[in-house]
């Protein structure tokens, strides 16, 4: 068999014309920085008292954070729930004793989403509800980073619940005004705003005010015999229920130790006029037997 050389020098040629092509240096191609995907910060309400009043989406939130900021009276039995990575940061206030000053907490939030985290911020109740909730969310939005609310059950509805009342009803009661006892230096409540039949008064913090409160009311024109529930430490063990009427209130708050925190249930029902006398009264009630989470 005779093999044909023409492939061969064919190749030889291609390869002479290659190497006489000029060289061509490429540039280095430079090493990018990739940013890092901003986090997001999750304004979690855990409810008050028991850990299984948390919302199954609050659940998810918890399990799935990569560090918490919790406050002083969620229950400490959530951060359980937490993966094992996460970080548990306690900013909780007490009346009187804010060890963490509300700014720094705005910057710590900040801070932790900028490092791309899953952050969430545990608090009692409901976010929206007296629980400083818009001043993290401005701050969030003021550094430009995503955030989210999860409603929680708040600290009226589940007091009322462990009374095992109403907080509005069919003909007595039609409106629900939430309210806080606790304000700046030099504001005064106008309580007229809210003076009138029909109406139950939900006032949170409002027990080292009481006094203040009860006079505000009846300078008002709320009636003295309007209904009075206390509703101390509600849905937990400790919890305390003590009934009486609006002129009770100053002289209840400052006899009973160890209310807070409490919410103060004031009803001015429709028919207060016709209403019986009631006997202000002390009443323990369990916190209700709820199944594990």
């Amino acid at each position: 068999m005779t093999l044909s050389a023409a492939p061969f020098l064919g190749l030889v040629t291609a390869f002479r014309l290659w190497l006489a092509q000029p060289l061509t240096i490429l540039p280095a191609r430079r090493k990018t920085r990739t940013r890092a995907k901003p986090g997001h910060v999750t304004l979690l309400g855990a409810g008050p008292g028991a850990a299984d009043l948390i919302t199954l989406r609050g659940m998810q939130a918890l399990q799935a954070a990569d560090v918490i900021y919790f406050d002083r009276l969620a229950d400490p039995a959530l951060l359980g729930f937490a993966k094992a990575s996460a970080q548990k940061v306690s900013v909780g206030k007490a009346p009187g004793n804010h060890s963490v000053p509300q700014s720094q907490i705005n910057a710590r939030l900040v801070q932790s989403a900028r490092q791309g985290l899953q952050v969430v911020r545990l608090k009692c109740g409901d976010p929206g509800i007296f629980g400083r909730g818009a001043e993290e969310a401005e701050a969030l939005d003021g550094a430009g980073l995503p955030w989210s609310i999860i409603p929680g059950v708040t600290a009226a509805c589940a007091a009322a619940a462990s009374a095992q009342s109403f907080l509005t009803e069919r003909g007595q009661t039609e409106r629900v005004v939430f309210s806080t006892g606790h304000r700046r230096e030099g504001e005064v409540t106008d309580w007229s705003a809210c003076a009138a039949p029909g109406t139950t008064l939900a006032c949170y913090m409002g027990v080292s005010t009481a006094a203040a409160l009860q006079n505000g009311l009846l300078a008002a024109g709320w009636p003295a015999a309007c209904d009075l529930e206390i509703i101390s430490k509600a849905q937990t063990p400790l919890q305390r229920v003590l009934r009486g009427r609006l002129t009770d209130l100053a002289q209840l708050c400052q006899s009973q130790q160890d209310l807070n925190p409490a919410i103060l249930l004031i009803r001015w029902p429709m028919a207060t006029a016709a209403e019986p006398a009631q006997t202000t009264k002390t009443r323990l009630t369990a916190a209700p037997n709820s199944p594990a989470i």
